[in-house]
């Protein structure tokens, strides 16, 4: 087996044990908000809110991850302070064509903490449905070398028990916003997945899924009339795995009229011991479209040549039509 081959072997056996250990993640992490934490469900201003997500990432080293979400929530009309999500997301990865589909349901409500509305608590609950697959024909082993060159002919002599498994996971999340005056609001959260431990494993011998727990803060700042300030952190935990991600965009508004409203967004971000990375943004009415590209700075850099990952992620927001009320005034019979 050559050189080559052998680093890229090892390589596809380290992506398939990391997708194998974690949850996905985003870097537009505030551009998927109801995939970040349940009790985000039905918050925005609007009555349906669609997200899609797209992301492909180190390209340049193997097979990709590529992970495709789409979100949709909104608010009941009969219960005006619950929230209602729906997560879809499909991710692939490596030589094995590992991959893993997930719906996910939110129920998200609503407890005003101060009369004015200036505090506001959100509890939610996330029930998902996981499926896992891996096509093992696609892997190589040490078994299929020879003594002189790979032979994909050769029997692997490993034996598994399936290439399918599907559970059920239970997630819990919180969320906090203090309205500090007009130009100042800040939100955060904590979010709780896989409570339930459910089985991940393709062996007979059960493989809990970790616990995995995300907090996150946000801060609105309006620095003018045109500029607002948004920094923002989110803390990823799950089992051995650590992930803290910094940074802030900023935000400058074209035009902000009644019918009529335009914003740009600039960003810059940090993803502890993996990744630097940049991103932009625009909102163009009802629909906002933004853009990042991670540059890698891990221990992959000879690899990647610093290239890490490209993500985009699309948002409508659509408004019920309500008609207005118009008040017909009754001409007196005398005239």
């Amino acid at each position: 087996m050559s050189q080559l081959k052998r680093v890229f072997c090892v390589f596809s056996l380290c992506i398939f044990q990391y997708t194998f250990a974690q949850d996905i993640h985003w870097s537009q992490f505030n551009d998927n908000p109801i995939f970040q934490n349940p009790a985000n469900s039905g918050n925005f201003k609007g009555d349906y809110r669609f997200i899609s997500n797209y992301r492909n990432q180190w390209k340049s080293v193997t097979i990709p991850f590529s992970t495709i979400n789409f979100t949709a929530d909104f608010k009941t009309e009969k219960i005006k302070k619950l929230g209602v999500g729906i997560v879809m997301f499909n991710d692939g990865s490596g030589d094995g064509k590992f991959k893993t589909i997930e719906i996910q349901s939110n129920f998200a409500y609503k407890f005003n903490l101060t009369k004015d509305e200036k505090q506001i608590l959100r509890a939610g609950i996330n029930i998902g449905l996981n499926h896992r697959q891996v096509n093992y024909n696609l892997l190589s082993f040490d078994n299929q070398y020879n003594g002189i060159n790979y032979d994909p002919t050769l029997p692997t002599n490993e034996i598994y028990t399936s290439q399918k498994n599907t559970n059920l996971s239970i997630g819990l999340g919180a969320t906090y916003e203090y309205l500090i005056d007009e130009k100042q609001k800040i939100s955060a959260g904590i979010g709780f997945y896989n409570l339930n431990r459910p089985n991940q494993g393709f062996y007979n011998e059960i493989v809990p899924r970790d616990i995995r727990t995300c907090a996150f803060f946000k801060w609105n700042k309006k620095l003018n009339y045109d500029w607002n300030l948004l920094p923002s952190l989110q803390i990823n935990l799950q089992g051995k795995y650590r992930e803290i991600v910094i940074g802030s965009s900023l935000k400058y508004t074209l035009i902000e009229k009644p019918k009529e409203y335009r914003a740009i967004y600039f960003g810059a971000w940090f993803r502890n011991r993996d990744a630097f990375y940049l991103s932009c943004g625009v909102d163009y009415q009802n629909w906002f479209v933004g853009l990042s590209y991670d540059i890698n700075v891990s221990k992959l850099i000879p690899a990647s040549n610093f290239r890490g990952g490209f993500e985009i992620a699309v948002r409508y927001i659509l408004f019920r039509f309500k008609p207005q009320n118009i008040t017909h005034r009754i001409c007196p019979d005398y005239i």
